[in-house]
């Protein structure tokens, strides 16, 4: 198995961290206190930073530190409608255009997220997912379309991982990648799209519950003065 990257351990950490509440919303991330923590040089840290930035979680003030974002319910609910409109489309245009070689990447994806899944690993899971869905934006024959989504899939990471701690919803994401994998195989257009359209809006639903009830449990804080 190959080594996973220092700074892609520490991104996944942090992500975790402030999903349990250690590091809650509108905190300020120490660099050094990290370096600390995670036994490794300022490189990786700053660079795991750098990527939670993009992906929204946290804001890199100029001359201020970084600080754990603070995202209210609708607003990340309006970014997984966007994502499941661009979700739909992608699928959509990949069920017309998708060759034979990627029909089985795709499958090899599903394969490796139902041994993750059996196995109740939620972030391996979510890495084969990530997979999955990529090969359906890299099929679709739309390079702007593509790298939308591709955009905003990196935007919602932290947050689609944190979905897959609610009960069940690795078995029933799983059941809906099948679903979408069948009738982009089929070339069944239509049904390929609302299939993964759904397959997004079933999360905002089910994540808005687990963000409120996250919330509530890690109040934002804020540094004196």
């Amino acid at each position: 198995m190959a080594r996973v990257p220092e700074s892609q351990r520490v991104r996944d950490a942090l992500e975790n961290a402030v999903v349990d509440g250690h590091y809650r919303p509108g905190e300020r991330l120490d660099p050094a206190r990290l370096e600390e923590e995670f036994g490794c040089s300022r490189t990786p840290i700053r660079e795991a930073l750098q990527a939670l930035e993009r992906s929204g979680l946290v804001q890199i003030r100029p001359k201020q530190g970084t600080y754990v974002t603070e995202l209210s319910v609708s607003e990340l609910a309006e970014r997984f409608e966007v994502m499941a409109e661009l979700e739909g489309m992608a699928a959509r245009l990949a069920a017309r255009s998708i060759d034979q070689e990627a029909l089985e990447e795709l499958e090899r994806a599903l394969l490796e997220c139902e041994r993750h899944a059996a196995a109740g690993d939620a972030d391996p899971y979510y890495y084969a997912n990530a997979r999955f869905h990529g090969i359906v934006y890299d099929s679709c024959g739309n390079e702007y379309l593509r790298r939308q989504a591709h955009a905003l899939k990196r935007a919602l990471q932290p947050y689609r991982r944190l979905q897959l701690r609610v009960p069940d919803r690795m078995r029933r994401s799983l059941a809906e990648h099948r679903a979408i994998a069948d009738a982009v195989r089929r070339g069944d257009a239509e049904t390929a799209e609302n299939a993964a359209r759904d397959h997004v809006l079933v999360q905002v639903k089910e994540f808005s519950q687990l963000v409120r009830t996250w919330r509530q449990l890690t109040e934002p804080v804020r540094e004196a003065g």
